[in-house]
């Protein structure tokens, strides 16, 4: 699109902010318009077409901790504020989207002081402290979930496009659900963040150990587990005669959720995502100190779809894990319901729709790119 000012995308460094924004680049140099992005220097290695255009870094800080600390941060905040106008003015944008992360607030703000078309993308189910900062500069906001806390019920700037999701989990999400009737393996997929939960290595193996005579023989399980945890997890599923895979991260991810009869796991926003898009039954425990508790609240809007069952951390024991697994062991066309239930919340186009809404807020004409739904 010659003359026309690339679309700025203003996000933190943590995976639930860069994935959408990495999702929404590729739809967009897909239908030929330019972009570039705007973080700071705690960014990760940038992947797909992010990785292929400029990157502006601004400073920035998260405003937490000690008073000494929260004034360094504002300060630093400050700072970032007067190098994101300078970027802004360089660069003469068509419109700036801002993905959340504290490193988005400078942006958006020299945004509105430029009086630049801007607009939010928010991951959770409740808008996150650094958009809520800046929802003021957003003439839209574009949402994951139908109801997002923080956002007023009826506010007209709302859009629901979902959250954007990586290509190899949109790549699965024709793989079908088979449950495993008729005394089949039973395979059991455990994860709770990029380094494990130390939670899930002592709960998920008493708890399946617990189950019956005839369901434990089932088991092939496929956990991720703390470094420091593998030995002992290991030990075990030995001992017991479990089927076990166990490493710190998986990299493959995406085909591991597919393969999966059952996914175990936290609520994260990409996590939500990425098992309604393929199209998974899960129980859900959410991360307790996760901010405004925004992963219980995305565990239970998922759970009102029919798709997962949720259980609080504080009632995370092997007991009550143990009491759920027999119920769905025992009934696999429930689980087949949940995952049709998990695969009808997906939103595998929420590039394409996120990208319809920049379409919006510049004005411009923003031909698909033919993602399908």
């Amino acid at each position: 699109m010659a003359g026309v000012g690339p679309v700025v995308l203003a996000t933190g460094g943590t995976g639930g902010h860069v994935f959408p924004a990495e999702a929404l680049a590729g739809e967009l140099e897909a239908r030929g318009v330019p972009f570039t992005l705007v973080t700071d220097s705690r960014g990760r290695q940038w992947q797909g077409a992010l990785s292929r255009r400029p990157i502006h870094y601004i400073r920035s800080a998260s405003p937490t901790g000690s008073v000494s600390s929260k004034a360094k941060a504002l300060f630093a905040l400050a700072l970032g504020l007067f190098d994101a106008w300078r970027v802004l003015g360089r660069i003469a944008p068509s419109a700036v989207v801002g993905f959340g992360g504290y490193a988005s607030v400078p942006t958006m703000v020299a945004a509105r002081l430029r009086r630049l078309p801007a607009m939010l993308h928010e991951q959770n189910a409740v808008l996150g402290k650094a958009n809520r900062m800046v929802q003021g500069s957003a003439g839209l906001i574009a949402t994951s979930f139908a109801r997002t806390r923080f956002i007023a019920e009826g506010d007209t700037r709302a859009r629901l496009v979902g959250n954007p999701v990586r290509e190899p989990v949109r790549a699965l999400r024709t793989s079908p659900y088979r449950p495993p009737n008729d005394g089949r393996i039973i395979d059991v997929l455990v994860f709770g963040g990029s380094q494990g939960a130390a939670s899930f290595s002592q709960v998920v193996p008493q708890a399946l150990l617990s189950l019956s005579p005839a369901l434990r023989p089932r088991l092939r399980v496929v956990q991720q587990c703390r470094a420091e945890d593998l030995g002992s997890v290991r030990k075990i599923y030995a001992k017991h005669g479990v089927v076990a895979e166990l490493a710190p991260f998986f990299t493959d991810l995406p085909q591991r959720i597919a393969a999966a009869h059952l996914v175990i796991g936290r609520s994260g926003a990409s996590t939500v995502a990425e098992l309604a898009t393929i199209g998974r039954p899960s129980i859900l425990i959410p991360y307790p100190y996760a901010a405004d508790d925004h992963q219980t609240a995305n565990a239970r809007a998922f759970e009102a779809t029919g798709a997962c069952i949720v259980v609080p951390h504080a009632s995370f024991d092997a007991a009550t894990l143990a009491g759920h697994l027999t119920t769905l062991f025992e009934a696999p066309e429930r689980l087949a319901a949940m995952a049709a239930a998990a695969h009808g919340a997906g939103r595998p186009d929420a590039a394409a729709r996120l990208a319809d809404v920049v379409a919006e807020i510049t004005g411009l004409s923003l031909q698909p790119s033919g993602v399908p739904a």
